[in-house]
Order: structure tokens, then sequence, then C-alpha cells
């Protein structure tokens, strides 16, 4: 941190939610030296008061419009549930606050070329919260393929599983709140492949559903024109150890344990395999916090690491496997 930055005052965040998601990252934001908790909402005064006095938040509210038109908000994540997103970065935006909307940033590619368009309009910071794009061992797998060490890259493998007891109230298997394997597990490894091969030619899905109708396992393969491939799978109904791999003509690069925080590196080239690690402090969500801080002080409505382009672009891929496998939100008939 420069100097100057380091005598600026602290970025005030206003948290939309009080759930897990934003107890989780809201902690590594309190733990930043450029940034504060500065206010808390939920639909429950309640919930969001009692989240303040855990976390040391300053102030706390009852709805989602009062912690907007604070003027002592600087910026606002957005961590409430799939299907709020839209409606409350629309409504962050609207009242000319920057916002950082966690993952999946919303239900679908059309929603979400409304939120970039508002912010773009008002020339306002916007960002998903996809925090593995701001990894070190993301980035710098990025770099080793860019570089060529392991030749071309010709396809990627890329995972993310997890079981949950089937609930048809929990998140994962409701579409009433953007429930489904693709959105909450799959936007990682989908991204994952984005990085290294951009969009694909042809997607092609197929998997399985729950009771419900959500995905509880999706399986993509991506075509390319010129013979690449990616393979990606997500799964609610089971684990797996595996995370990603990208294979290059002359070597290959895996990431571990998964997929969207790696804790280690392998390239492998004929010379052997060099393994890197790293440790991030807090719960991993530190680089994340430390660009949109970055950003906003340096006027940036973009992250160059996440551009909104390639956030609407996967919602695309993601559209269009819920498509193939049948899966329909009601945001989708809008």
């Amino acid at each position: 941190m420069t100097t100057t930055e380091s005598s600026a005052p602290p970025i005030r965040w206003g948290v939309l939610g009080a759930g897990g998601i934003a107890a989780t990252v809201g902690a590594d934001i309190a733990a930043s030296p450029g940034s504060t908790l500065a206010a808390v909402a939920a639909r429950d005064a309640q919930r969001a008061a009692a989240f303040a006095r855990l976390h040391g938040v300053a102030r706390s509210y009852g709805s989602y419009e009062e912690l907007v038109t604070d003027p002592d908000v600087d910026v606002v994540y957005v961590a409430t549930t799939h299907a709020q997103h839209h409606e409350h970065a629309l409504l962050a935006l609207e009242a000319g606050k920057p916002v950082l909307v966690e993952k999946a940033f919303t239900l679908n590619a059309r929603e979400a070329r409304k939120v970039v368009a508002v912010a773009r309009a008002h020339r306002l910071f916007c960002m998903e919260a996809m925090w593995m794009r701001f990894n070190p061992l993301i980035q710098e797998a990025q770099r080793v393929a860019a570089s060529g060490r392991i030749g071309d890259v010709v396809a990627v493998r890329a995972e993310l599983s997890r079981r949950f007891e089937y609930d048809p109230n929990h998140r994962l298997f409701n579409l009433e709140v953007g429930g489904g394997a693709l959105l909450d597990l799959g936007v990682y490894p989908t991204t994952f492949a984005w990085l290294f091969l951009g969009r694909p030619d042809i997607v092609q899905a197929t998997g399985s559903l729950a009771p419900t109708g959500s995905d509880a396992t999706a399986a993509l393969q991506w075509g390319y024109g010129d013979g690449r491939i990616a393979q990606v799978l997500s799964s609610a109904v089971s684990g797996s150890p595996f995370a990603g791999l990208v294979t290059g003509t002359s070597g290959w690069i895996q990431v571990g344990r998964r997929v969207h925080h790696p804790t280690t590196l392998t390239v492998h080239t004929a010379a052997g395999d060099e393994v890197s690690s790293v440790e991030i402090a807090g719960n991993g969500y530190g680089p994340q916090v430390a660009e949109v801080e970055r950003c906003l002080r340096a006027g940036e409505t973009e992250s160059p690491l996440a551009p909104l382009d390639e956030t609407v672009a996967i919602l695309e891929i993601l559209d269009e496997a819920r498509r193939q496998l049948g899966v329909r939100y009601p945001a989708d008939e809008a």
C-alpha cells in the first residue's frame, strides 16, 4: 500500500443481507486496513441488529432502502440470495452506490445485462464477487498458460461438487431462490474454463434433476472450432476431490484442492513438476476486497480482472446449460 493509500480514509461498506456469506466476507472486509463495515441491512431489523453486534458493524437497518440511502456508505455488498441479486443491485445503483454483487451475479443473463446497463449509465463501479479471479494461484496459472510454458492450451477440466442432503426448502433445491448446482457451484468451474479458453462455440449439457426441478448434477462439454474442449462438472449430491486441470501441447497446470480457492498449483513440463502454494489470511476474500478498494480509489467502474461483459457471457453459458437440462426459474419468464 502506498503512503497516499494508507493515509486515505477507509472505504465504508454497507452489507445487504445478514446470512452466512455476509458474515464470511464481512469478516475479511473488516480485517482489511483499507475498509470498514459501516452498515448492515436485513428484512428483519432484529436480525440485522444481531449481526451488527456480532461483527462490530456501526449501524443496522430493517430495510434495504435505508442502507442504500445512507450517506456514510461508500459501496454496497449484495449478499442476499441469488434471486434477489438483480433487484438489490439495481436498488443500490439507482441510489448512486457502487456495488459488489455476490455470485452468481444474477439468475440469468437477461437480468445481468440490465444491472450492467444501469451501472454503466450511472458510471458506477459494479463487479461480481467471483473471488476465485483474485486468488494469486489462479492468476499465476493464467500467466503460465499465456506464457507458452505448457505449449498451446487444448483442454480444460474443472469441477466443484459437494453433497447436500435433499430438502425442498434448501436454497440448493428451491427454484424460487435460484436453486441448483450450476448457479451455486458450477459457476466456479465454468469461470475457470472461461479464463483459459474463452467463449465456447458449442455447449452440450447433461445431468440430473432434483424432485423440485432444480439441477442436482450438471456436466457440460464445450467445443471450439479449432478443436479445443472443456469439461465442466458440478454436483449437489456428491462430493469430489477434483479441482481444475489445464492441458497444453507440452505440459499441464493443475490447481487444488478446490477450484474456487486453490492452495496449491502444479506446473508440469518436460523439466518436471514445479509446485507452488499460498496461504491467504482470513477466509480468503481479502484479495477481492483489495481489488474493490483499488478500483474505487482509482475511479474505475469495472475491474480488469472481472470484466462485466465476461460475467454476462458466463451467465449466457449457464442459461444454455439450464435450457438443455430443463431447469426454469420464475424469473426466466419475465
